[in-house]
């Protein structure tokens, strides 16, 4: 029988729809087959939650794994109970912020003392989580702080596309004066690993120029390329990998998304995200890479608009549940 990874699932934002996609996603009978499913976070939000998703399962409120029954029309939750009863759904509040945060940590604790196999997040607020007292961009930036990792990237995947981040949560002006060859270097290789974890033995990887047209030889930008890029690259095919660039990044993201490449090195945010989000935010997997954890997450927002309506749809929560698994079952002993 294959091994079936326990997965902790944060609930995120309680004024945020992660309550709901949690249970919509658990209500699924076939889920449990492939994981153990444990939530990190309000045992009463969830039961809320499920009530207004229209969805069965019960929530059964656990104080670790081992009280955990793992089946089907139970949810089993480690219920920090943090979230006051009459909280408003799509509204800031820094006690939900602070309570995404510590849903975090305990997430962290699990892992790290081998009780989970991984971690898969529900979205949370960056301003709430300001607000709540906790300094952090997002989960990325949080959960390397959390497991004492000097650097990771961000991973996001849609179908048919993956795209690695040499700079994510910063000015533009920033990132181009972050960037430099041995973050670019550092970055294709945390990509690569990856890859080759999920089982892409020889993966082809693309790697974004940062201004129009690569620098059309001078004629865009101040070099940046030459200067930035160019030596990782020279340093990454020493070693054997099949890497590509710097390639206009309108030209790169065509290719790869006809399956030309098995991964694309974007520079900076929005040149990563445009192109995932384009091909469907509802598919779309926040995956951090370097850390000593495996964590997945949904690639959107805590959708305030919508949330405590019932309306969300699970389906990025389901594909980041699937690939936490196959990335678990996959890892190195």
């Amino acid at each position: 029988m294959r091994y079936r990874p326990l997965i902790a699932i944060t609930m995120g934002d309680a004024a945020g729809v992660g309550p709901e996609i949690i249970m919509k996603s658990l209500a699924q009978a076939s889920l449990y087959d492939t994981c153990r499913p444990l939530v990190i976070g309000d045992a009463a939000r969830l039961r809320q939650a499920g009530r207004i998703a229209g969805v069965t399962p019960s929530v059964n409120a656990v104080a670790g794994p081992a009280q955990a029954a793992f089946r089907h029309g139970s949810v089993d939750c480690i219920d920090l109970g943090l979230i006051p009863a009459d909280l408003p759904f799509g509204r800031l509040s820094p006690v939900a912020g602070d309570a995404a945060y510590r849903y975090i940590a305990k997430a962290v604790d699990l892992v790290q003392a081998q009780q989970a196999d991984a971690i898969c997040t529900a979205p949370l607020n960056k301003e709430a989580l300001h607000a709540g007292g906790h300094k952090f961009p997002g989960h990325t930036e949080m959960l390397a702080h959390l497991t004492g990792t000097p650097e990771v990237s961000m991973m996001l995947t849609a179908p048919g596309l993956r795209v690695i981040h040499v700079t994510t949560h910063i000015g533009l002006l920033d990132a181009i004066a972050r960037i430099e060859p041995g973050l670019v270097e550092r970055t294709i290789a945390r990509g690569h690993a990856t890859l080759v974890q999920a089982g892409i033995a020889d993966p082809l990887i693309g790697v974004c120029a940062i201004n129009p047209h690569a620098g059309e030889n001078g004629l865009f930008g101040h070099g940046e390329e030459a200067a930035k890029i160019v030596p990782a690259i020279a340093a990454c095919r020493a070693r054997g990998w099949r890497v590509e660039g710097p390639l206009p990044a309108d030209t790169l993201f065509f290719r790869a998304g006809r399956g030309d490449f098995d991964l694309v090195v974007a520079m900076y945010h929005d040149q990563g995200h445009g192109p995932i989000k384009v091909l469907g935010i509802e598919a779309g997997v926040n995956i951090t890479v370097g850390l000593p954890v495996i964590r997945t997450s949904v690639d959107h927002g805590t959708a305030f608009d919508i949330a405590g309506q019932g309306s969300v749809d699970e389906r990025s929560m389901l594909e980041a549940l699937r690939q936490a698994v196959e990335l678990a079952t996959r890892r190195p002993s």
